[in-house]
């Protein structure tokens, strides 16, 4: 392996365009402004995207249990509001985008652009037409389920649990996938269990994702995928976006650790290649405050984040660079694979 520094990896992002793919940003940024705070991203969040050289940030709207199904609408227009008036608040800074224009723009303005998308289609309820209102908003990119059951099919869970028969995509999840394809917007299976998985394979037409997913050979565990899904995305000129995850990176924790991750990018690479790899880290501990008591007593350990924020992206640059992988692999992994996606599927 080449000896490589973190500066050196850090200068190289000044290069590219770097890009996570999957971020809960706004359930923080909207409780938060609730309690009275304003320029949330400004304050918290700004200084690392620009220290660990971060461009574009996917902001997940994804919406508890605990508001299912009944709220499920407002809490996702709620976070949506958040970010446009953090938006409002900080127009030098940060900028929300709806094109390849808008990204492109904002590179060039040094701004951060925030790109939305639904994870899970519960704010949908059974009601199509309200897409076209999260279109219209901005949502660009739509994770079809979380982790449990909804209109358009299941989902996977992160271990076992007692259940009745697993479905695949329903005639609601078809017409709505039908639709996001007209309108331009990215399908997302993270979170799919391996019924729907397939399902959408053969609804779709265009370019899917899996923003936060990683190899099931490395790691079994029904969240990450099997090597004939990753082939299956490949072949549709999609992506799977590498998830720092500590319980989806290793099978216990004393080896999760940034290297294990990059073992699943070398393990994707040899299997379809490294232009279908991006980042979609999902990074958690800034929002470990909200889970609730009962589950962190019940919990035997508490998952991490093998990437320690987005300061320390330079280290995945880093060890990329130390493992060999040419340049335009690695602009491709950090971001630009996304782009030429959205350039397939945006309109």
């Amino acid at each position: 392996m080449a000896e490589v520094t973190r500066e050196q990896a850090r200068q190289f992002h000044d290069s590219a365009h770097v890009l996570d793919g999957h971020f809960d940003l706004l359930m923080d940024v909207e409780i938060q402004r609730g309690y009275g705070r304003t320029k949330m991203i400004e304050t918290e969040y700004l200084p690392r995207f620009q220290e660990g050289g971060v461009h574009s940030i996917v902001a997940a709207v994804f919406v508890e249990d605990a508001f299912v199904p009944e709220m499920s609408l407002r809490k996702a227009l709620d976070q949506i509001s958040a970010l446009y008036a953090e938006a409002a608040e900080s127009p030098e800074k940060i900028v929300i985008a709806k094109s390849l224009e808008d990204l492109h723009r904002a590179r060039q303005e040094q701004k951060v652009s925030f790109i939305l998308s639904l994870e899970g289609a519960e704010p949908l309820h059974n009601d199509l037409s309200l897409l076209r209102v999260f279109y219209e908003l901005g949502v660009r990119m739509m994770g079809l389920v979380w982790s449990r059951r909804n209109f358009v099919g299941d989902g996977s869970f992160f271990a076992p649990v007692r259940e009745g028969k697993k479905g695949g995509i329903t005639d609601f999840g078809v017409r709505l996938i039908e639709e996001a394809e007209k309108l331009g917007i990215v399908i997302d299976v993270s979170h799919l269990n391996d019924e729907g998985f397939w399902d959408v394979m053969e609804v779709t037409e265009k370019p899917v994702i899996a923003s936060h997913s990683n190899c099931r050979s490395l790691v079994p565990t029904m969240r990450n995928l099997t090597d004939d899904q990753i082939k299956a995305i490949a072949l549709k000129d999609g992506l799977i976006g590498l998830n720092a995850f500590s319980m989806f990176t290793a099978n216990s924790s004393a080896d999760a650790t940034l290297e294990r991750l990059i073992d699943h990018v070398d393990y994707m690479k040899k299997l379809v290649g490294a232009g279908h790899i991006g980042l979609g880290l999902d990074l958690c501990d800034d929002l470990t405050k909200y889970l609730p008591l009962d589950k962190i007593a019940k919990a035997k350990e508490m998952p991490f984040d093998v990437v320690k924020g987005h300061v320390s992206l330079p280290e995945i640059t880093r060890e990329l660079m130390k493992r060999g992988y040419k340049d335009a692999e690695i602009e491709g992994i950090l971001g630009g694979n996304f782009l030429r996606v959205y350039q397939e599927v945006w309109k």
